[in-house]
């Protein structure tokens, strides 16, 4: 699947970020303008969201594969990986499968397990199949203003971050009608795949997935990635690092930026002097 991407920075080393689940490459548009001091930066829309195409298919193999297609497109042998959330677990999938491809890869508060059951039981997982389906739920032609969308999903969804991060889905037509931009019965349908992890006893069996650098950021507040997860992780990627942003949530790149940026910068400034440049 051709991809859309936005490209920030002049030709140098290629770095891409990949963002997660209900958004786009725009919400990441800050950061890549500062990393576009260093780096040449593209900022993907992945499959069934923004400006990319739909798809009935929404799996891991398919978003790496998508990743592949864009770098063989552009004529990338290697790139930095950034993403997040689903990102990240785009970029894991893609490095099992391709691993020299990846010239170092970053995942922002997500680790390689499945999240099945912890999202059932945590408080600071969304409760992804509720957020959809209040999405999916309202009648947007009855809608004449963003703020009355907001309003309907205020019913499902108390927060209102989240509903400010969910309503950048909305487009409006030429008609004057809303749309949501996120292709939202797929990825009801695909949800159970979304929430699952990489097959870790395989990986494990052969030594974890390494040749490259590896860093993981996680957000304090999120219980996405957990000091108990920090051997796991290591199994599955052995040269990993683990960080944590002080009073970061799953949205760290929304609440700390500058923070996310920091960490990010000093990994691969270390790493530059040394295997990726």
């Amino acid at each position: 699947m051709k991809l859309f991407y936005r490209k920030y920075g002049d030709p140098g080393i290629p770095l891409i970020l990949i963002h997660g689940l209900y958004g786009a490459g725009d919400n990441w548009a800050g950061i890549a303008k500062n990393l576009s001091e260093d780096f040449e930066v593209f900022v993907i829309d992945q499959r069934n969201h923004g400006q990319s195409p739909h798809s009935d298919v929404h799996t891991y193999e398919a978003m790496r594969d998508d990743l592949l297609e864009f770098m063989d497109l552009l004529g990338m042998q290697t790139a930095i990986l950034i993403g997040h959330s689903m990102g990240g677990k785009t970029a894991m999938f893609f490095a099992e499968a391709y691993p020299n491809r990846v010239r170092a890869l970053v995942s922002v508060d997500m680790a390689p397990k499945s999240y099945h059951d912890l999202a059932a039981t945590s408080h600071f997982i969304a409760d992804h199949a509720a957020i959809i389906d209040a999405m999916m739920g309202i009648d947007l032609s009855s809608m004449k203003r963003r703020e009355d969308i907001d309003r309907a999903l205020s019913a499902h969804i108390g927060s209102k971050r989240i509903r400010g991060f969910l309503l950048k889905n909305v487009s409006r037509e030429k008609s004057g009608d809303f749309t949501w931009k996120i292709n939202l019965p797929v990825i009801r349908r695909n949800l159970d795949g979304i929430l699952d992890g990489m097959d870790i006893g395989k990986i494990k069996q052969k030594g974890g997935i390494k040749g490259f650098p590896v860093l993981f950021i996680a957000g304090e507040r999120s219980d996405y990635i957990t000091a108990a997860d920090h051997e796991l992780i290591k199994s599955v990627f052995p040269p990993a690092e683990i960080v944590s942003i002080p009073n970061g949530s799953h949205w760290v790149h929304a609440e700390q930026p500058d923070l996310l940026i920091k960490n990010i910068r000093y990994f691969l400034s270390v790493q530059e002097g040394e295997s990726i440049a």
